[in-house]
């Protein structure tokens, strides 16, 4: 007697609970199959590779909370709480609960939403209500963002009030070059044509154009150059730019004037 109560009282919900966890991992490797598009295409495009993760995430959130409840009435039922009529209460209990329970719903309704009006991905860089750095984490109830500097925000989905994405389009960079007068235009420009030849080998670059001289002023004048590069790459891109640049200088024997370089971008 003894036995048949540890099998059906112990036993049981444990393999009930390790048969959970088994379905879950089987289900979760099915959305990872399913769930990528365009599996015949080499290239993706960084911001569908975002886009997959991000659904894949809610889809097994969403798995994970419906084999937990699933697994709860089991075990339940095995205790002889009959589940049928807990089942059956629900519809008179959604409204309580539906009512005890409505920051949950406005949440979990925010977090589809964001997902699928493409607000912002995992991965991507944000400013929320504030606050900058990159969306580690986008789950049914709230989002992740992690600074620079380490601190990471947990935010519910349903106060996401304000919301900059920094990765959604390309950065386009303007710098200023204060050239000194005595250096031709023809001498600038083929300079900057050497340094286009080599920031056309960084990934992250995907145009340049020499816009031409920007101001004149009484010792120099202000050269402009526009940098189309991928988003959140602009301020190594600028490292990059000005660093040939100075190999360039030095090669031609050219002072670099005293006045500051100056960055400028718009996302």
């Amino acid at each position: 007697m003894l036995k048949k109560i540890l099998i059906k009282e112990v036993y049981l919900p444990i393999i009930y609970i390790l048969i959970a966890i088994i379905v879950y991992a089987i289900l979760c490797k099915v959305v990872n199959k399913v769930l990528v598009f365009n599996k015949k295409s080499k290239i993706k495009k960084e911001i569908q590779i975002k886009r997959e993760k991000t659904i894949i995430n809610l889809f097994k959130s969403i798995i994970k909370y419906i084999i937990a409840i699933i697994t709860i009435l089991a075990i339940l039922n095995i205790y002889g709480i009959k589940t049928t009529s807990i089942i059956a209460s629900l519809g008179i209990a959604g409204a309580i609960i539906g009512l005890a329970f409505q920051d949950t719903i406005k949440n979990l309704l925010s977090g589809i939403a964001i997902i699928f009006d493409n607000h912002y991905m995992q991965g991507d860089v944000v400013t929320i209500n504030g606050f900058r750095g990159e969306v580690i984490e986008l789950g049914l109830q709230t989002t992740k963002i992690k600074a620079y500097s380490g601190e990471v925000m947990i935010i519910n989905n349903s106060m996401v009030t304000s919301v900059i994405n920094h990765s959604m389009y390309d950065t386009i960079l303007y710098l200023d070059i204060p050239v000194n007068k005595d250096v031709s235009i023809s001498t600038l420009e083929k300079m900057l044509n050497n340094v286009s030849k080599e920031m056309f080998k960084l990934k992250d670059v995907k145009g340049l154009k020499l816009l031409g001289v920007e101001k004149l002023n009484a010792n120099n004048y202000i050269y402009k150059v526009e940098i189309d590069c991928k988003p959140e790459s602009h301020f190594q891109i600028n490292r990059e730019f000005f660093g040939y640049l100075k190999k360039e200088y030095d090669k031609n024997n050219i002072k670099v004037p005293g006045e500051y370089f100056e960055i400028s971008n718009n996302n």
